[in-house]
């Protein structure tokens, strides 16, 4: 069984009693799970019963069948090992799937239905499940059945296109941006529909497309290139409106500065650069000037900038309060005392008996982070819990499905 820190926490979260059976695999499905998990959904994750989610094979391993990359979006979570190619097997889930308030799947678009755990099969036993399907691209549409990668949509929806610098080829994102996003808009579409369905009794389908979401997060830059009918300029770690905003250096390494309106741009410039001439000259007086003058301005704040060391600089832009920070690498963001004191990094022992690191869920309820109840689980570690507690297979019945090879 998978470590769970007291099944008692979940019982004052929003979504306790809630059951969510988790079909899906990578990232945007599980993620979706997960924040449902979060906030207090109790989730089984179904996968095969050898290899299990695809991602147990990706990034550090962190335990007998664990990685870095499957436990960033796996918490909260149970596992069962149920091979969905045998008949047996089908059969579990679906029975599953009658006692479930939500079913996340991305299986790739008419996968689902072909295993007779699509929509219309599952509502038609379970009028009131919602039922979440994600996949690369709109169901209805010419590439439906094209399967869905990030880092591909994040190419097609023009992400790349926009990210990094003018002077650099196209650039992902550092994360899978794409499908976490999916994997959120997914989790506040199932939200909404359970919300609904405490007035009407009737769940519904829910579908969200990567292409979608990632065209979605192109945001104000997609705006402005339909308004302009052209590319925006890339701006790297700087602001498309803003001057000045973005990483500057100090002569003893990098900071960030994000001055957001004009009476910061005159504090920033007598406080602490020493320079009263500049918000007096016409081409900086404004942000709009700035912004259209910023080819002449910065090259005079980053020369000044680089005369001052980066902790003095920090003090006077928070004393001047201009909002400002440091630039830190990663290992030194999470393991840093505002890391610390946020509570985020979770440490845990996990099934080895070592100790392992998690991130925990971002939510605060009435002052209170919501609980990591249970570590990611290994592989079909809760099998045997949910079949017998929740399906009432008997002993034997367990040990035969097992010596087929149905169950882990």
């Amino acid at each position: 069984m998978s470590e769970a820190v007291s099944d008692r926490d979940a019982l004052d979260l929003p979504l306790a009693g809630v059951r969510v059976l988790d079909l899906s695999r990578i990232l945007a499905g599980p993620w979706c799970a997960m924040v449902l998990g979060d906030l207090g959904a109790d989730v089984v994750k179904v996968e095969h019963p050898v290899r299990g989610d695809d991602t147990r094979d990706w990034g550090l391993r962190t335990g007998a069948t664990n990685t870095s990359y499957f436990d960033s979006v796996n918490r909260n979570k149970r596992s069962i090992g149920i091979d969905l190619a045998t008949a047996e097997g089908l059969a579990l889930v679906k029975a599953l799937a009658r006692e479930a308030d939500v079913v996340v799947q991305n299986f790739k678009t008419g996968g689902a239905e072909k295993l007779g755990l699509g929509y219309a099969d599952l509502s038609a036993e379970n009028p009131r499940l919602i039922y979440c399907s994600i996949a690369g691209y709109a169901p209805d549409g010419a590439e439906a059945t094209r399967p869905g990668y990030d880092l591909v949509v994040q190419g097609e929806a023009g992400l790349m296109a926009l990210n990094g610098e003018a002077s650099q080829p196209p650039l992902k994102f550092g994360v899978a941006a794409v499908d976490l996003f999916t994997g959120q808009y997914a989790a506040q579409a199932v939200l909404a529909a359970l919300y609904q369905r405490e007035r009407t009794g009737r769940g519904r389908k829910v579908e969200l497309a990567l292409f979608d979401c990632g065209l979605t997060l192109t945001s104000y830059y997609g705006l402005e290139a339909l308004a302009e009918a052209k590319d925006p300029p890339r701006y790297g770690n700087a602001h498309p409106s803003i001057v000045p905003y973005g990483v500057f250096r100090a002569a003893d390494g990098p900071l960030v500065l994000t001055v957001g309106n004009n009476a910061q741009f005159k504090r920033f410039c007598e406080a602490i650069i020493d320079r009263p001439d500049l918000p007096a000259d016409p081409r900086f007086a404004t942000n709009l000037e700035r912004s259209r003058n910023r080819a002449a301005l910065l090259p005079i704040l980053e020369a000044e900038l680089l005369k001052r060391r980066r902790a003095d600089l920090l003090a006077a832009l928070k004393a001047a309060d201009i909002p400002s920070g440091e630039v830190l690498g990663l290992l030194e963001a999470l393991s840093s005392p505002r890391a610390a004191e946020t509570g985020m990094v979770v440490r845990r022992p996990a099934e080895t008996g070592a100790d392992r690191n998690l991130l925990g869920p971002p939510y605060r309820l009435d002052g209170h982070r919501v609980p990591v109840r249970r570590m990611p689980p290994p592989l079909a570690a809760d099998t045997a819990e949910v079949l017998t507690r929740e399906l009432n297979r008997s002993p034997e019945e367990m040990a035969d499905l097992a010596q087929r090879a149905i169950v882990r």
